[in-house]
């Protein structure tokens, strides 16, 4: 089956926002704060998400959500549940700590750890990678060897575990049972920088070797 993944970056923040097409769906992942690029192109390709997809509720992952409505109408979101309560909670997603209070609607729909969310023909494994937020997750999907990863593993890097909620025991734990543990192959977008490879990762992150030697 074809995926199709289009990335645009959004924010001071920089954070990674991806629009995904699996047949007629799309979905778009974790849309941040002042989503240009991704509302130019949903108005470009005449593009009305089927869903929006969250890895985690801080707001450079969650604030595009309202942008999305407006331009598009409401599109139905799906949130870890751990993580519902920081969507309406400018304290609880870290926007009030910057002084931009944001909050956006509940989410419509909440997963956990180990359910399945569907993006037309492809089917999206939900990981517990919980230790950058309480809840956050990554979406893996074995047919596509890809996963969405949130802030829970950057291109040699890891998520930030200093925040409340944040473990960072925890955050590495996940990380080693969860991702290391897929294919190599297998491609990882991360909520920030460039796309990377599990295997790469596995090799050459500094975070995650460090670990091994504890």
């Amino acid at each position: 089956m074809a995926l199709e993944v289009h990335t645009f970056v959004s924010g001071v923040m920089e954070t990674n926002t991806y629009v995904l097409r699996s047949g007629s769906r799309w979905a778009v992942i974790d849309p941040g704060i002042g989503p240009a690029g991704l509302l130019g192109f949903l108005r470009r390709e005449q593009v009305v998400p089927d869903q929006v997809l969250l890895t985690h509720g801080h707001c450079d992952h969650i604030a595009g959500i309202n942008d999305v409505h407006d331009q598009v109408g409401p599109v139905a979101v799906w949130c870890p549940a751990r993580d519902a309560e920081m969507l309406c909670d400018p304290a609880k997603n870290l926007s009030a700590l910057f002084g931009m209070p944001i909050a956006v609607p509940a989410a419509d729909h909440l997963f956990a750890a180990g359910d399945v969310l569907a993006v037309g023909e492809t089917r999206w494994e939900a990981l517990d990678t919980s230790g950058h937020t309480i809840g956050g997750v990554s979406l893996y999907c074995p047919a596509e060897s890809t996963v969405f990863t949130g802030d829970a593993l950057f291109h040699l890097g890891i998520g930030r575990a200093d925040m409340p909620g944040g473990d960072e025991d925890r955050l590495l734990e996940n990380i080693h049972t969860k991702l290391l543990t897929l294919p190599p192959e297998t491609v990882v977008y991360p909520g920030h920088g460039p796309a990377t490879t599990i295997g790469r990762e596995a090799e050459q992150n500094s975070f995650l070797s460090d670990r091994k030697n504890r």
